[in-house]
């Protein structure tokens, strides 16, 4: 098992839901963080750089990424976080629906990543963590777009691994099912309250990217998926 004590994270999407979720639970591990998000929050945390970020933006996330590397001097981890569901048929998903899950799960992916690469490689122990979704591993109903830019992010994190694993830097998707966050029902993209029930929780997916992780350096965690036993199977 690896030693978290003293790295660094870099994690987006980190104000709430799975992202304040997996910023706490690095920073139990002792673990310094810079914390990415539209409302730059950094929950109180020790060691911790809130950071006003909109991963839209490359130039916003390329600066969050400087910054945290000039407060605590090295990065160690990406835990690219940061997305937005809508869950329509496509023909009634509006367009701009479309436009801000492509922009926010896939390139906002796409940018954090990009901008943590050269850092990783630096490290002695690099790892990137994308937190893709079930939605990116089977298509369904009602969540065509959603789902082709969670396949976009298992793609991406796949192909990532060939490229950088002769680096050190480890690739690894985690896809969860139906998680219980704000997530689901921010900004009018939402379910109901009532599909929430019995879902799993932030915390729940924190444990399984920790699990990633702290792996002993001489493997690598390419894929995991995690479902609410509540959730039917689908194959």
């Amino acid at each position: 098992m690896t030693d978290l004590q003293g790295k660094v994270a870099f994690v987006t999407g980190a104000s709430r839901g799975i992202g304040a979720a997996v910023a706490r639970a690095l920073s139990n591990e002792g673990v310094a963080v810079g914390l990415a998000s539209r409302s730059g929050d950094d929950l109180g945390l020790p060691d911790a750089l809130g950071l006003t970020c909109d991963v839209r933006r490359l130039d916003q996330v390329e600066a969050a990424v400087a910054s945290t590397v000039t407060r605590f001097g090295r990065l160690d981890i990406c835990v690219a976080n940061a997305g937005v569901g809508s869950y329509h048929s496509l023909a009634d998903t509006p367009v701009e629906h479309i436009e801000e899950m492509i922009d926010v799960n896939l390139k906002g992916t796409i940018y954090a990543i990009r901008a943590c690469v050269p850092h990783l490689i630096a490290s002695p122990e690099g790892d990137i963590v994308t937190l893709a979704s079930e939605a990116g591993r089977r298509g369904l109903p009602g969540e065509a777009v959603y789902c082709a830019s969670k396949f976009g992010q298992v793609g991406l994190t796949r192909a990532l691994d060939h490229e950088l694993r002769e680096h050190g830097v480890r690739c690894s998707n985690v896809c969860p099912g139906g998680v219980a966050t704000d997530f689901a029902l921010a900004d009018g993209y939402g379910r109901p309250p009532e599909v929430l029930a019995g879902m799993m929780s932030g915390d729940d997916v924190a444990a399984v990217v920790l699990f990633c992780l702290t792996r002993p350096r001489n493997h690598r965690i390419l894929e995991t998926a995690l479902r609410p036993m509540t959730e039917a199977s689908w194959g």
